[in-house]
This record gives structure tokens, sequence and C-alpha cells, in this order.
């Protein structure tokens, strides 16, 4: 885990528990539109986001790309949604209507309550415990997760690889000049060396027997703990609440219904 990542309750859960809770309160939440059970979902939530132990501005940092993107996505839904109700403005193809506000306001809010979870959670999460979880609790093949695990731990690399390509091929006169055609040529370099050490880690890989048929030892176990049931059992009753609140009021709206 990062040294600069906050070490609160949840970020102490095993990977596969994060994973597993971010997915139930995502998938259920996918399956409506309407900003009842998006907006009971977002206050079930905070518990969850303060348990992380993000300082605060760690997480605006870690959520500004969903900051953005929830506004701009309920502004384009409010002028190109469905119209529907009274018609409060419209010019060419922009037509704001009153359906087409509920709908930006429902974008809005499921944008938030499937993406701070996920974000947050996440940030906790470290590749390796995350690929020991996926091949001991979910049993998912190892050399599939060992093989994911070491790309995931190169693409730290890729900056590092590009300022160096970048300052060699300044040192011999090649890219004075033409940013884009030298932005070009960078990053066909990289994409060269990248397949040139993408081959030699599959080599060394295949070396020390990564692909060998057998039951695999690991260094470290990664289980379950009642804790990390615990926070599965939230993250299913976020979901369910948010659902059953929406049917209750009448606003539950499934997608495939429209």
């Amino acid at each position: 885990m990062s040294p600069e990542v906050g070490r609160g309750p949840i970020a102490q859960r095993n990977a596969v528990a994060k994973l597993g809770a971010a997915l139930l309160i995502a998938l259920p939440l996918v399956a409506t539109i309407d900003p009842v059970s998006a907006l009971v979902a977002l206050a079930l939530e905070i518990p969850l986001l303060l348990a992380a132990g993000l300082s605060a501005r760690q997480f605006w940092l870690r959520t500004l790309p969903l900051w953005i993107a929830a506004p701009t996505s309920a502004v384009t839904i409010a002028l190109y949604g469905a119209t529907s109700g009274e018609v409060y403005a419209e010019w060419l193809f922009m037509r704001v209507s009153e359906g087409s506000l509920l709908l930006a306001a429902a974008t809005f809010l499921r944008v938030l309550a499937i993406g701070l979870p996920a974000v947050v959670l996440f940030v906790t999460v470290d590749p390796t415990d995350l690929a020991d979880g996926l091949a001991q609790i979910v049993r998912l093949p190892a050399r599939f997760v060992l093989g994911a695990l070491a790309g995931m731990r190169m693409l730290g690399l890729l900056a590092d690889d590009w300022r160096a390509l970048s300052l060699a091929r300044r040192a011999r006169g090649v890219a004075d000049t033409g940013r884009l055609r030298r932005a070009v040529g960078t990053a066909f370099a990289l994409f060269v060396l990248a397949i040139r050490r993408g081959s030699s880690l599959a080599t060394a890989m295949e070396a020390r027997a990564f692909g060998a048929p057998g039951r695999r030892t690991w260094a470290r176990q990664s289980r379950l703990t009642a804790a990390d049931g615990l926070l599965l059992l939230y993250g299913a009753a976020i979901s369910a609440t948010a659902l059953t609140v929406a049917i209750a009021v009448g606003t539950f709206t499934p997608v495939l219904g429209r």
C-alpha cells in the first residue's frame, strides 16, 4: 500500500472484500436510473468513505475526475436527454424539459454513488494484495493473475521511459522541432520498448516456473475475516436499502424498461 494513503479501518480490509463491496454497491444501482435510489446510496456511503482514512486533500485529489464527470454528464443529459413533461427552454437540438432535468439529476447522483466508493476503496488497495486475493480466494488462474500483476507493476515505468526517450532524442538533435512529430516518434519508440520488456518479462517468469502446472504456493496467505464479511454485508445493505426506498416511494425506473 502506498505510504501516502490513509490507514482507516477500511484500508486494512482484504482487497477482495473491497472489490466485492464496490461491485455490490455499483451493480444494483446500474439497474435503475432514478434520483432517489442514488441519493439514498450516496448518504449511506458516507460512513464508508470516512472509514477509509483518507485526508481531505487525498480524498478530493483522488475523486476530482468524478466531480468533473458528474456535472458534465448532468448538463449533457439536461440539454439532450429524453423530453417529457413541461419544456422550459428549447434551441436547435437542445431542449430542457422536466423529464430531462430529472434524468440529469439522477445521472449526477448515480455517477457519484457508484464512483466514489469504488475510487476510495481502490485507493487503499495494494496490487500485490489484490493479486493474492484473486488467486487464493476467488480462485482465478494464477498465471493470469500474476501476469496482470507484473504488467500493472510495469505501468509505473512508462513515464520514466517517456522522459528518458525524450531526453535521448533531444541529445541527438532528432526532436528539436515539431512537437507533434516528436510525440509520435517517442510514442512509437516507447511501444517498441514495451514489447521488448514484455518479452523479457515473460521469459523470466517462464524460467521461474510461473506457468508450470500443479498447485502453486504463496508467500503471503490471503483470507477473508469477519470484518471483511461485514464490509461485504454493508455494501449489499447499501444497494438493498436504496432500491427498497426507491420502490417504496414509486420512483424506481429500471433501465431495461425505458
